[in-house]
């Protein structure tokens, strides 16, 4: 058994003396990747181990940054360099040693890079088989030739359907579109589509000069006019008199006066199209796809094949129809070809055809398309020997895949779901039961905080796909904060105490009963010494926010009440609607009624769904007058370049930076304000231009970052590191960590209360310059919150925040809470999108969706406190939340 002691860790841990033994665990050596102290450790193989610690403690950076990297690299080593350059290298980790690695295998949360043709079928490679299946054994109509497993493919030239290349959308900008309202005069911006300010009075001038009436209401202008300034592709070029009036201009073109300018004019519709395309901005890009009206496409019915493929059947159904079925669905029908047989006119089938009626059904009360409005319900006639073969062997293997998903709770995923729209911890699955799949054996799984996101019973689901991987063989590397899961580890690695510079140490490794004793083990406080919320006087709603007919994704007319003035959880297994109803619908309709820009696309969306954005469909009936205000706090990068920091981000740097120009060192050289920023020319290393490392090319290796040779990292140039404040240079404070600048700053209010609420959210070991690409979506998420409570409270704002908790550890989720219970003390309401049950138990009112997920979810099952949905016996939620329900 493990002593507490830390300092004994080599005591503690069954130590290696035989190479028999030592063949059963990796033994790291004077690991110092990041924070890592020299950390030296002994982890077995073929076991399902758990790296636990508060969030920055390090254990990402022994299980990723150490142990995964090195697997990579020893890998990489047998490969050829030109092949080694092509790949994306993690680098090679700062460790003296690592002995009994075998090859790794990483399942991170990150997206990747996404397109709208990326779907679950090409994740899973199901697609792929289904276009085989098709190909080989579908019934073809009379005449028609074969076609390739090309031909079924949307993201192909032979099997795309020509109208909408293969999106399934098409994109029209109409009249309507842009302009909104038409009793407004062009002057008064009845375009809606055309730039702001001087862009737009530009266009307006130009039509003045052309002679159009911009002063008539837009639904009184004769209608050749109204085409040719929206849908004209012509761009004349004429004189602009700036701040003239009509008659002004008019007089000015018959006398021939010198103009202000030339101006040439875009058309509305035009100009939408070509922004839309060139831009880079993607602000500029959301704005104008507002003014983009998708569209089912016509030809293909938004199944995005050619008619030649739609043609081709099996079981009655073209292919465009099973890939939008739920794979639970689709896996009853290929069941019976599996089996060798044709399916019959069972129960069964019927069962089948008429929920995939009721899923057409649902379709289209959505405002969407319908897979097959009367779907055809012939069987597929008289196959060859030959084809039922093929029929046979691709089912079977289809439905393998298919039951991986299934075991891990996705079954209510469809083939044709694009990828942008899956959640991380829905994506990680689909990447895990693709492993499952590949029957590896001896491989090193590095898992990334796969219960992120998830329900409870969905952890269930997928502690088993984790232990059938452990029992073929496999070892399972797990970051994790999950109770549960630790509970249920062989092993589990313990990093801290702290966070940052204050962690880097492992506390304890071995079974996880061992760490019962560990002393200064913020995860042992959790893991057994765990107790019911602490008792708290439940708040009583001030007023109900009420949304009507709400119909988005798998909500279908739903109505729901949302109590303000308190901390409300809306809770329900993984895909049930949560998001949808909150996250989307209800921040959307609340936007709408303040009068706020919608809600900025998700970064990872692409560039075709910017212009098909499903927008709200219901309507808030009462309470959205008790609303001043709402923050959507999200777990979106703050920043995608290393130029924005947490310092940037929060806005004390711009009081820091006045603090130095303030000093007789900036006063005496004229320096201002702005030559303390790393952006601006006059202040920063002209070497590295402000980035503090330069990019190494190492011909066939992968080009490495080493910091500047002029700089040395700092990113300013040496006249403006001489100027100090209080002995330190700007390129000090930007290394210092919250915690450390708290003590630095304590006389200066602007910076010292943002500084103060990141530390109490449990942000004190960051650096005030940690580039936003190194924080995690958690971090990213406290620190907007922490930028937030810097305003002035004025009470009536409703705060959302979807599953604030993921990637925290529960001491740093108590301090999450502190704060969230702090904004309703100061009269808001907060509103939570949550699975951690820790959570659920300390709020006031929880409304729980389900019964289950996709089309088998998007009800409401209960609403009320949370001793209520803990008794409640339609709710799954409730059976895993009466422990924790004081």
């Amino acid at each position: 058994m493990a002593t507490p002691d830390a300092s004994r860790q080599s005591a503690s841990v069954p130590v290696a003396s035989s190479a028999q033994g030592r063949s059963r665990y990796i033994v790291v050596r004077g690991a110092r990747e990041h924070n890592l102290k020299d950390v030296s450790v002994h982890i077995p193989r073929e076991a399902l181990v758990v790296f636990s610690g508060v969030s920055g403690s390090g254990k990402s950076s022994l299980a990723f940054g150490t142990l995964y990297a090195e697997a990579q690299r020893r890998y990489f080593e047998s490969v050829s360099p030109y092949a080694r350059r092509l790949i994306d290298q993690v680098g090679v980790p700062d460790v003296d040693a690592i002995e009994g690695l075998p090859p790794a295998v990483a399942l991170k949360q990150q997206r990747g890079s996404p397109g709208a043709r990326s779907s679950v079928g090409s994740l899973t490679t199901i697609s792929s088989l289904l276009r085989m299946l098709y190909s080989r054994a579908g019934t073809y109509p009379q005449r028609q030739p074969m076609l390739f497993a090309e031909d079924f493919s949307p993201n192909t030239p032979q099997g795309a359907c020509p109208a909408c290349h293969g999106l399934g959308r098409v994109y029209e900008v109409t009249e309507a579109s842009m302009v909104p309202d038409d009793s407004l005069t062009i002057r008064e911006r009845a375009i809606a589509s055309w730039p702001p300010a001087w862009q737009g009075q530009n266009l307006r001038d130009i039509l003045v000069s052309l002679g159009y009436n911009v002063d008539t209401p837009w639904r009184d202008l004769p209608k050749k006019d109204r085409n040719w300034i929206l849908f004209t592709e012509d761009q004349p070029t004429v004189p602009v008199y700036a701040g003239f009036t009509p008659a002004e201009t008019r007089a000015a073109l018959r006398r021939k006066m010198e103009p202000s300018y030339q101006g040439t004019f875009m058309g509305a519709r035009r100009y939408v199209l070509h922004t839309f395309a060139t831009t880079q901005s993607a602000a500029m890009k959301r704005r104008v796809s507002r003014f983009m009206a998708g569209a089912v496409c016509s030809a293909c019915k938004g199944k995005r094949l050619k008619q030649e493929a739609l043609s081709v059947r099996f079981e009655g159904r073209d292919i465009g129809e099973v890939s939008g079925l739920p794979l639970s669905e689709l896996a009853a029908i290929l069941q019976p070809a599996s089996e060798g047989r044709l399916a019959d006119q069972s129960s069964k089938g019927t069962l089948s055809r008429q929920a995939t009626r009721k899923a057409a059904q649902r379709r289209i009360a959505a405002g969407g398309a319908s897979h097959s409005a009367a779907p055809d319900v012939r069987r597929t006639p008289n196959l060859s020997d030959g084809k039922r073969i093929a029929a046979q062997r691709i089912s079977r293997d289809i439905l393998e895949r298919i039951a991986s998903l299934v075991d891990l709770g996705l079954g209510y995923l469809s083939l044709d779901r694009s990828t942008p729209t899956l959640s991380p911890g829905e994506l990680q699955r689909l990447r895990l039961a693709t492993q499952i799949q590949s029957n590896l054996f001896g491989v090193v799984y590095v898992l990334d905080e796969p219960s992120a996101g998830l329900h409870p019973a969905d952890g269930e689901a997928l502690l088993r796909a984790l232990e059938r991987l452990r029992e073929s063989g496999n070892s399972l590397f797990v970051v994790e904060h999950d109770l549960d899961l630790m509970r249920r580890a062989d092993w589990i690695v313990d990093v801290g105490p702290d966070a940052g510079d204050w962690g880097g140490r492992v506390l304890y490794s071995g079974p996880p009963e061992g760490l019962r004793g560990v002393t200064g083990s913020h995860t042992a406080r959790y893991l057994f010494h765990s107790a019911p919320a602490r008792a708290r006087g439940l708040r009583e709603p001030i007023g109900w926010l009420r949304v009507a007919q709400v119909t988005r994704n798998n909500l279908h007319r739903l109505d729901a009440d949302f109590p303000l003035g308190v901390f409300s959880c809306v809770t329900g297994v993984s895909g049930s609607g949560k998001s949808s109803l909150v996250s989307q619908e209800l921040v959307e309709l609340l936007s709408a009624h303040l009068g706020h820009e919608l809600p900025p696309v998700d970064q990872d969306t692409t560039d075709e769904d910017h212009a098909f954005q499903v927008r709200s469909t219901g309507h808030i009936v009462e309470g959205g007058d008790l609303i001043h205000r709402v923050v959507q706090v999200d777990q979106k990068p703050i920043g995608r370049t290393p130029r924005s920091n947490l310092a940037t981000y929060t806005g004390l740097f711009d009081a820091v930076r006045l603090l130095f120009a303030s000093t007789p060192a900036a006063r005496a050289r004229h320096y201002d304000a702005g030559r303390f920023s790393f952006n601006v020319a006059k202040g920063r290393c002209a070497t590295c231009e402000g980035e503090g490392f330069v990019s190494v090319e190492m011909l066939f290796m992968p080009s490495v970052y080493a910091p500047c040779p002029t700089c040395h990292g700092r990113r300013y140039n040496e006249a403006t590191l001489k100027v100090r404040w209080n002995g330190l240079d700007i390129a000090q404070v930007l290394s210092l960590t919250v915690k450390e600048a708290v003590n630095v700053f304590p006389n200066e209010p602007a910076v010292l209360r943002p500084l103060e609420l990141l530390q109490a959210i449990g942000l004190g070991y960051l650096r005030l310059g940690q580039p936003a690409t190194e924080l995690s979506g958690g971090e990213a998420q406290r620190i907007k919150l922490a930028t937030e409570l810097q305003r002035t409270p004025k009470g009536h704002t409703l705060y959302v925040l979807d599953e604030p908790t993921n990637g925290l550890h529960a001491a740093d989720v108590d301090k999450l809470l502190e704060q969230l219970q702090g904004l309703v003390n100061a009269g808001n309401s907060v509103l939570v999108v949550e699975h951690d049950l820790r959570v659920i138990a300390q709020s006031d009112w929880v409304i729980d969706m389900g019964p289950g997920a996709g089309d088998a979810g998007g009800q409401i099952i209960a609403t009320g406190r949370p001793a209520a949905i803990a008794k409640a016996p339609d709710s799954v939620t409730g059976r895993y939340l009466q422990p924790h329900i004081g």
